[in-house]
This record gives C-alpha cells, sequence and structure tokens, in this order.
C-alpha cells in the first residue's frame, strides 16, 4: 500500500464498503479504524432508533471511510 490507487487500496475500499474500518485495519491504521467503525455504527444503530433519521450522518460517514481507505499514501 505504497502510493495511492495501488491494488493495496482498492482492496482497502472494497473492505470499507462491507465493514466501515476493516479497510483502515488492513492498511495497519488501527486508530482511524476504531474511530471510524464506532462513529459509523453508532450512527447507523441511532438511525434504527430514529426511524432512519440519522442516516443523513451515517451514510455520508461510510461513504467518507470507503473514499480514506482508498485515498490513503503511506508517507
Amino acid at each position: 500500500m505504497s502510493q495511492q490507487g495501488s491494488a493495496g487500496n482498492v482492496i482497502a475500499a472494497i473492505a470499507s464498503f462491507f465493514f466501515a474500518g476493516l479497510g483502515q485495519l488492513v492498511q495497519g491504521r488501527i486508530l482511524a479504524a476504531l474511530i471510524f467503525c464506532l462513529t459509523t455504527y453508532a450512527a447507523y444503530g441511532i438511525a434504527t432508533l430514529t426511524f432512519g433519521i440519522a442516516l443523513i450522518i451515517a451514510v455520508p460517514l461510510h461513504i467518507w471511510c470507503i473514499i480514506d481507505a482508498a485515498k490513503y499514501r503511506a508517507d
């Protein structure tokens, strides 16, 4: 996962699509993985309690997680 657009970043983005934070974990970014996982699934949980109103927050968080995994560059 040496550069943006590498095969490793594509795999990380696909992993984040299925489970928020998994792509960051694959890249070795444990703190980012925990933050994305906890915030995204907390928002999804609140969305189920509020009849979907919080999906306005949960879906963009999940998309951000996927994009972050795809654009990561290890410097």
